[in-house]
């Protein structure tokens, strides 16, 4: 159904007097859209006419668009403003196409409200309250409860609280560093000869030892005093004195700090 509008210069469907007021062939001052609204709410009101959501949104859409051509028409300073300046450059089937466009948002937007309005209507609204006769009786808390048990419960929270203590007596320091061990090897290395790092450590108990020794090897070989050898991929690692005659300055040693 196509709402048809009656003026004193147009009679014919409301798209068509768009068409012909944004292609100048109408002037926008010469159409009342007074009449054409009262008209179109008096077509709501007969109930013997049955209108669509998509018919009433394209009237709302070409009624709001020729009332803001009117309005740009009669305020001052926009005589000189042309009706379809924001459509300078578009081919008019690119208007028609953006109007489409909306058109169908408003119809999806219509839907939505389709799909609210039916599943509210499964919903039924509860009609009688609670029954007059009803008593709702909170439970006492204190039912049971002696004096001597709340004194009891008073004196354990007003009772002063234990300090918590963090006792480290498992917990074991290691003194040995990385310093002493370097000077314990430089003494005992010249001694021993060419030997491996297993055969160097075989005497120690603990994993920080082994730690310890290894990293005071490695810190010798830097200085220059310890070769180092593996004769295969994870084979043993060889530890030998390079200068066994001269040993170290033992001073030097004494106040290595590492």
């Amino acid at each position: 159904m196509t709402y048809v509008v009656t003026t004193p210069s147009f009679s014919g469907p409301i798209e068509t007097l768009l068409q012909l007021i944004s292609s100048h062939d109408v002037d926008i001052l010469d159409v009342p859209l007074g009449p054409v609204v009262d008209a179109f709410v008096a077509t709501l009101r007969d109930e013997t006419v049955t209108l669509k959501v998509e018919e009433l949104s394209e009237f709302l859409l070409i009624a709001a668009i020729l009332l803001e051509l009117k309005s740009q028409k009669l305020l001052p300073g926009r005589d000189t403003t042309e009706p379809d300046e924001e459509f300078i450059g578009w081919e008019e089937r690119d208007v028609l196409l953006a109007r489409l466009l909306e058109l169908r948002t408003y119809a999806a937007l219509a839907d939505a409200f389709v799909g609210l309005f039916e599943r509210a209507a499964r919903s039924f609204a509860r009609l009688r309250g609670i029954d007059d006769g009803f008593v709702v009786q909170p439970p006492d808390l204190l039912a049971g409860v002696t004096t001597a048990q709340l004194a009891a419960a008073y004196l354990r929270g007003i009772e002063e609280k234990p300090v918590p203590v963090v006792r480290l007596n498992h917990v074991t320091v290691d003194a040995v560093t990385v310093a002493e061990t370097v000077v314990v090897l430089a003494q005992r290395l010249p001694t021993l000869g060419r030997l491996s790092f297993r055969e160097l450590t075989a005497g120690l108990l603990t994993r920080i030892e082994i730690i310890v020794h290894f990293l005071a090897v490695l810190e010798l070989c830097k200085l220059g005093h310890l070769a180092l050898g593996q004769g295969a991929t994870f084979g043993e690692v060889d530890i030998e004195w390079i200068d066994a005659a001269s040993r170290l300055d033992l001073e030097r040693i004494d106040s290595y700090e590492g």
